[in-house]
């Protein structure tokens, strides 16, 4: 099983990565020191399962559970130093619920939980394809930025630099539009262009230009062309 530990006590993730390697079954792919580095790792390497710390600077354990994809992978078990929180766990979907210092036949307990509900998630994922993700990770000025889905505008590629388009700003991605489109499929966005894709949730308006192309209006105002047959798809799809 392959897993990510994300906690901001270099410590606690040096002992639970030395418990983990006991473990012949557990590839551990990397480490994140809080929750921000964490979802960018989870978007990276796609861990199945999560080691995640509750109190962390930035984004705390909580609110990135919440970003997942419930039923879907990766798994979350969180470990802390209180027991207060147990119930909000549970709640997430999480596996279980570790308290520091996590001894190790708690941990193989926990881990048999997983492998029991990893058995689970990727039998419904072969016959039903993944939901596309709630968040998309944003680069600006240094910091990383957690993006709503239904907030983005469109994607657009310019040579190497691929930008998330938002109603009041722009932010460089991580992936190329090939891989965006890939991840997205099953929801509103649409590749119109090899250089971008948009979400049909923010078209305003849909105006012919000429016998072969038609101009989309989106809600910031943005304008992008496409072809007719492309701009018939979208107004069948949409019911305009």
């Amino acid at each position: 099983m392959k897993v990510l530990i994300a906690d901001d006590e270099p410590i606690a993730r040096l002992v639970l990565r030395e418990l983990l390697e006991e473990f012949p079954q557990v590839k551990i792919l990397g480490e994140a020191a809080d929750g921000m580095e964490a979802a960018v790792q989870i978007h990276q390497l796609e861990p199945e399962l999560i080691f995640l710390d509750l109190q962390m600077p930035g984004m705390d354990g909580f609110r990135l559970a919440q970003s997942l994809n419930t039923g879907k992978l990766p798994l979350v078990i969180f470990v802390t130093a209180y027991d207060r929180h147990a119930h909000e766990a549970f709640d997430t979907g999480a596996v279980d619920y570790l308290l520091k210092p996590v001894r190790k036949e708690r941990l193989a307990a926990a881990l048999d939980k997983a492998r029991a509900q990893f058995a689970g998630v990727t039998g419904v994922r072969r016959s039903t394809p993944p939901a596309p993700p709630r968040k998309i990770v944003g680069r600006l000025g240094g910091h990383l930025h957690m993006l709503e889905t239904a907030d983005v505008i469109a994607f657009q590629a310019e040579d190497e630099t691929v930008e998330i388009v938002t109603a009041s700003q722009r932010y460089l991605a991580d992936y190329p539009l090939k891989d965006l489109e890939e991840r997205l499929r099953g929801g509103h966005f649409r590749r119109i262009h090899r250089k971008t894709i948009i979400n049909t949730d923010h078209i305003r308006q849909i105006s012919p230009l000429s016998s072969k192309r038609w101009l989309l209006h989106m809600s910031n105002g943005m304008q992008v062309v496409v072809s007719k047959r492309m701009a018939g798809a979208i107004r069948d799809e949409t019911h305009w």
